[in-house]
């Protein structure tokens, strides 16, 4: 018996309909001629009510859904769902879906109403953007349907304990993928700078033009042509590139939901492949108290998801980050000269300071670029006219932060560091920007 009062929900309308023939009611005691209509009217309400009933439970499967979910999520990006919805009724229904997503989107008004043709098939979809990596999982896909009466709703309900993984973001990955292998990452902002390498990987011989080198004038193939020839080298391949990500209390700050550690994760995994892409290694670490997910820097097939694997294991409990531990394993571990791109979060010069020691230990051996973030927040105090003392006070602290910012830049360049103090949003941009040019300016 249960079971079968389980699916029957009473709508709105019902009730609605409820109230007007108790007022009507009322009223006929005040005009008695008005009795015998709310006795028909009543009437006609319980017989419509029964049909309503009938015609949404005579069938066993008036609605069939399924709901298709991705093999994973992106993180921070926009996740299509879809909802399948099969109408076996002969009659139009009309639907309302409530969807039990996870937890971590804290939605609680999900809804979505559709009118469903008579035995028809409808596809419906709708967006999801996750602000974290781990686990996510639905609920119950919860179908109330009505007939054209709208009194009474049969539920129908489907795929309960659906898990879907949350990973960095491969779909900047993607995007990028083809445009690296294409050549063509100058067509979302970013430089293309060509150089003629002078290493040992010679590349062609063609006609000279003003401006190339004269030491690289091929004099066997200018005898043979009659004029002057000159061999072109590309630049060295397979140099090893280190995405280092601070897992440290300063990486915690959210901007649009995403924590700065998720914004480097998502940088990290887009360089280590656009790397791999141009011939070199990458490879990954991040640290707070020690250094942890290691990937060595390699040049393999299974690097890219040894890579996403690792990256999407990375947790923290956001303690202070020990500089000193990573200048010791990387020193201890990585001896090959490498490009290093340390993801991390300086607000102040002071704390630069403290960390100076080790950035330029880290420096001696290798290429380091030291890449750190502005405070999209600190705008709109910065440019809105100050109006109270208040108001003035906090524009001037606002500005004072943003001005240490670019003295930051330029204390990391007077010891010789690379740096880019970049937005958020445009930092996997700013990152492929700044290892297209050290590659093209031969730095490494």
């Amino acid at each position: 018996m249960l079971k079968r009062i389980k699916p029957f929900y009473l709508q709105n309308r019902f009730f609605y309909a409820c109230i007007g023939i108790i007022i009507l009611f009322v009223l006929s005691f005040i005009f008695p001629r008005l009795f015998n209509i709310v006795k028909v009217v009543l009437l006609l309400f319980v017989t419509l009510s029964v049909l309503d009933t009938l015609i949404l439970f005579a069938a066993k499967n008036g609605v069939k859904a399924e709901r298709i979910l991705p093999e994973k999520f992106s993180n921070g990006d926009e996740n299509s769902i879809k909802i399948v919805l099969q109408n076996f009724y002969t009659f139009n229904v009309y639907v309302n879906i409530i969807d039990e997503i996870p937890e971590q989107f804290q939605v609680r008004d999900f809804n979505i109403q559709r009118k469903l043709n008579a035995t028809s098939t409808s596809e419906i979809s709708y967006q999801l953007r996750p602000t974290e990596r781990g686990e996510y999982h639905f609920g119950k896909l919860n179908i109330y349907v009505t007939s054209v009466f709208g009194l009474i709703a049969r539920r129908f309900w489907y795929n309960e304990m659906a898990m879907v993984p949350t990973y960095p973001s491969f779909m900047q990955l993607r995007k990028y993928d083809l445009l690296a292998i294409s050549n063509n990452l100058h067509q979302y902002g970013i430089k293309k700078i060509r150089k003629i390498g002078h290493t040992m990987e010679f590349e062609q011989i063609k006609e000279y033009v003003l401006g190339d080198d004269l030491r690289t004038i091929n004099w066997k193939a200018t005898a043979k042509r009659n004029h002057l020839m000159v061999n072109q080298f590309q630049d060295e391949k397979s140099q090893p590139i280190y995405s280092i990500i601070d897992k440290g209390r300063v990486m915690k700050m959210p901007f649009e939901g995403l924590t700065l550690l998720d914004y480097a994760i998502n940088a990290a995994l887009v360089i280590s492949n656009v790397a791999l892409k141009k011939h070199d290694k990458a490879g990954i670490l991040a640290f707070s108290k020690k250094v942890e997910n290691i990937v060595a820097a390699e040049r393999r097939t299974s690097q890219m998801n040894l890579i996403l694997e690792t990256l999407y294991n990375v947790s923290t409990d956001f303690y202070e980050s020990d500089y000193s531990r990573l200048y010791a394993d990387v020193k201890r571990n990585i001896t090959h000269r490498s490009l290093m791109l340390l993801y991390t979060n300086f607000e102040t010069l002071d704390s630069l300071h403290r960390q100076l020691p080790y950035l330029k230990g880290i420096a001696k051996n290798h290429l380091l670029v030291v890449i750190f973030f502005k405070n999209t927040e600190l705008n709109s105090l910065i440019n809105e006219p100050a109006e109270t003392v208040q108001q003035a006070y906090d524009k001037v602290i606002a500005e004072k932060f943003a001005y240490e910012k670019r003295l930051i830049v330029n204390e990391l360049q007077k010891y010789g560091i690379q740096s880019i103090l970049t937005e958020p949003e445009h930092l996997t941009i700013n990152t492929i920007n700044k290892y297209l040019e050290i590659k093209a300016r031969g730095l490494l």
